[in-house]
């Protein structure tokens, strides 16, 4: 439990036994909790367990609105009211805590518009880097205009467009998840708070702004199968255009992934890539070499 502000949010935690080589904020997307990055199906899923292993304290927040906070704030928060919460919190958790080298930030989806508003942010410039997956620049055009912004994980979504069904929107084939990924209870889904489902529709009204006032490092990973934004070359050429002050811009495609990468068999070789671009800029904060 971490307290950001007057908000309470919940989350999960793992710290090496060692020193740690930096923290890993980790923020799920929309319709989901933290635990999306600790996935129940395989032991393999868990970006807790990789980093642990690899050093690192990983900290998965419940964002606003989920967990600890949904009863206390059941219409959610805007993105910008999330990260005076968010960066509350790490405030809290650093007073307590080793972060060594700093802060890297790992987001889904709406965690990683998040991840861009806190880096934004003039104490964004403070990050090692953000690390993201499924949230581009613009939706496929044609997605429901009433259901383009939610984002939930859920079966129950109303998100729909052409003949496709919540279910391949949000995760894609079965084949891509270990055996057990739908079994009831199994997935970390939960309801998406309505300011949420409201500010999702101004996503690419409100990025370019954003990207513009990002000056940290930022690596944006692909889904093969990703069929909730436009993700040709030419559209991916004009979201990293978007980027103009970010001293190092990487834009890559995870092979065999669904929209939830860190549920599907994909997530160890994705969360390892993570953690290999959060290594380079651990460096960073070395002075003899920079």
């Amino acid at each position: 439990m971490l307290r950001g502000g007057s908000v309470e949010l919940s989350g999960l935690l793992t710290e090496p036994e060692t020193p740690p080589r930096a923290l890993v904020l980790a923020l799920h997307g929309g319709g989901m909790t933290a635990a999306y990055f600790h996935g129940r199906a395989h032991p393999d899923l868990s970006l807790l367990r990789l980093g642990h292993r690899l050093g690192f304290t990983v900290l998965a927040l419940d964002r606003p609105g989920y967990g600890r906070s949904g009863p206390f704030l059941p219409r959610g928060q805007l993105l910008s009211a999330q990260a005076d919460t968010v960066y509350g919190a790490l405030d809290e958790f650093a007073a307590r805590h080793a972060t060594g080298a700093g802060v890297f930030v790992v987001g889904h989806s709406y965690g990683l518009k998040l991840g861009l508003f806190l880096a934004a942010r003039p104490r964004g410039k403070e990050l090692l880097g953000v690390d993201g997956s499924g949230a581009a620049y613009r939706y496929q055009p044609a997605l429901h205009p009433a259901a383009a912004q939610t984002e939930r994980g859920a079966d129950d979504s109303v998100a729909a467009y052409a003949s496709r069904s919540p279910r391949e929107l949000f995760w894609g084939s079965e084949a891509l998840y270990p055996p057990g990924t739908f079994t009831p209870g199994m997935r970390p889904i939960a309801p998406v708070p309505e300011l949420e489902t409201y500010e999702s529709a101004l996503w690419p009204e409100l990025l370019p702004g954003v990207a513009a006032d990002v000056r940290v490092p930022f690596q944006f990973s692909v889904a093969e199968h990703e069929h909730w934004w436009q993700v040709t070359d030419a559209d991916l050429a004009e979201y990293q255009a978007l980027f103009t002050a970010v001293p190092q811009l990487a834009v890559r495609r995870q092979p065999a992934a669904g929209h939830n990468i860190s549920l599907g068999w994909a997530a160890r070789s994705y969360h390892l890539n993570a953690m290999a671009f959060a290594e380079q800029y651990l460096l960073r904060r070395r002075g003899d070499l920079f």
